[in-house]
């Protein structure tokens, strides 16, 4: 197995670097919808906005008030970023005055209870997404199903498949390559993961009224009114305050391989849950949940990073990736970056593709327990502390400063930014230099920016944020889209509201068979 220096080495050259720069990305962006006040908009999602079980672009997630924009694939970044914009904006435009919430960590809510679940139609399909909903709130209450992400799809081009099989021993078919290629960088990623809530983390505080009153163990602090911050925390939407799933704990779906995985999730989607089993799965005639598993469907995995293939009508994920592979992968450790419009950046971008490149080109030994614990220490370690001077990390079972580690890592990204960036072109260096300040000083991180916006002021964070909502407000409507551009929003949101209605006319399956035949397959 060749080297990460001698893989980079390959490359070096112009047929490398066209190779490396057919890079497909893509990006799913959550909002909350608010309203005048800084609370949680509670109205159906706007019609104008067309149908959320149909629309290609625009839909919800947990609730009618969580946004979901969806770009198409683009090997453009700034391709990427004039789609998310226009989606941005047309969408602002059409929201009769309400606002976008621009942190991950909820706005101000005064009763969890009414918090709308999303609605998707009469159609059973919809009526399994709503119910899929409806038993998140039963299992972890609605609360942390309001926080918001962003989700990296990524996938590197044909040429460069070709040109590392080239260089493998062809111990396997070039499709068996790519996805073991592709389980290497998720191996890899897992053990450097905690570079992202690191550098990009952006939830270091949050509103009081998230806790509602419940126990926990951290030891926050306390500006304006009622936010609360860990010092030098970077993602407490990624601790076990946030967007977590302790069922899950003991699944130990293995990415030691495809095969693995799959057989992995397999008997996850079968493993009882008592927990689950308590709620009560149809109780008199209401369905509380779709199933009383420790997973009701595979989207309810929680998983820093996802293997991916785009599935056929009526696949389920792990069907699609039995038939034809590892596609792409979905990068899932994304806070909203607060001073983006669009919660993300460019810089960022280029970032996550040296970084993930790396994770993709560096040998990647399977993992155990021991290794797997290890990652989770680290990643622990800095979501909680991340900007703490000298915090120490495990490598190997090694002590290790984050600093030092990150700086090594950071010093091998050059050598891939130097093959993109070529002789006419210093967009990768640049975005590398201004990660690499963030290394040195905590305070240049995205979580260290945020407290400085408001601790220092002894403000709350959601008049800070509620702020940076009206001038992303002011910037999107104001943002001129084209006839064009309008008439093909206005084409989406005619066509998706008609297809629900098709969908909905067909259906006359009752309900209860529907989710029969549905989950038939777990026997």
């Amino acid at each position: 197995m060749k080297t990460f220096s001698q893989l980079v080495a390959s490359l070096a050259n112009e047929q490398g670097r066209e190779a490396l720069k057919g890079m497909k990305r893509g990006i799913e962006r959550e909002a909350l919808r608010i309203d005048s006040n800084g609370h949680l908009a509670k109205d159906p999602h706007p019609k104008a906005l067309g149908s959320a079980l149909t629309h290609s672009r625009i839909t919800t997630d947990y609730s009618e008030s969580l946004l979901e924009f969806i770009t198409p694939v683009f090997e453009s970044i700034p391709e990427l970023f004039d789609e998310l914009n226009k989606t941005h904006a047309y969408t602002v435009q059409n929201i009769n005055g309400q606002y976008l919430w621009p942190v991950s960590m909820p706005c101000f809510v005064d009763d969890i209870n009414n918090i709308p679940v999303a609605d998707y139609g009469t159609s059973n399909i919809g009526k399994l997404k709503k119910l899929y909903r409806t038993g998140l709130t039963h299992r972890y209450g609605a609360q942390m199903q309001i926080i918001s992400g962003l989700h990296f799809n990524f996938s590197v081009s044909d040429k460069l498949w070709h040109r590392l099989y080239e260089q493998s021993d062809k111990a396997s078919s070039l499709k068996d390559f790519i996805s073991e290629s592709y389980f290497g960088l998720i191996r890899n990623y897992r053990r450097v993961m905690w570079v992202l809530p690191y550098l990009f983390g952006a939830s270091p505080a949050l509103c009081g009224s998230f806790l509602s009153g419940n126990e926990n163990k951290y030891p926050f602090k306390k500006t304006g009114k009622g936010t609360l911050y860990l010092p030098h925390a970077t993602s407490l939407r990624m601790s076990d305050l946030g967007y977590t799933n302790k069922e899950q704990s003991s699944l130990g779906i293995s990415y030691n391989s495809l095969s693995e995985y799959l057989e992995g999730m397999k008997k996850a989607i079968r493993m009882p849950s008592a927990n689950f089993a308590d709620i009560g799965v149809k109780v008199g005639e209401d369905y509380r949940q779709l199933n009383d598993r420790v997973l009701q469907i595979e989207n309810e995995f929680y998983s820093p990073i996802r293997a991916k293939r785009v599935s056929l009508l009526d696949e389920k994920p792990s069907e699609a990736l039995a038939r034809g592979g590892v596609e792409y992968i979905e990068v899932r450790a994304l806070d909203i970056n607060p001073f983006s419009a669009v919660g993300i950046t460019e810089d960022q971008v280029r970032f996550l593709d040296l970084f993930l490149l790396h994770c993709l080109l560096s040998p990647s030994d399977s993992l155990s327990d021991d290794g797997d614990a290890e990652l989770e220490e680290n990643l622990n370690a800095v979501i909680i502390s991340g900007r703490k001077p000298g915090l120490i990390l495990k490598r190997n079972g090694h002590e290790i400063t984050l600093e030092a580690w990150l700086l090594e890592m950071l010093e091998e990204f050059e050598s891939i930014a130097d093959i993109l960036d070529g002789s006419g072109s210093k967009e990768y260096k640049n975005s590398l230099d201004l990660w690499r300040g963030a290394a040195i000083q905590p305070s240049k991180t995205l979580s260290g920016q945020i407290l400085n916006h408001f601790v220092d002021e002894h403000a709350d964070q959601s008049k800070w944020a509620f702020a940076l909502a009206k001038e992303y407000n002011v910037y999107f409507s104001g943002y001129e889209l084209s006839d064009d551009v309008k008439a093909a929003y206005e084409l989406e949101t005619e066509s998706s509201l008609k297809a629900q209605s098709e969908i909905e006319f067909r259906g006359n399956q009752d309900f209860d068979e529907f989710l029969k035949d549905y989950f038939s397959y777990l026997g």
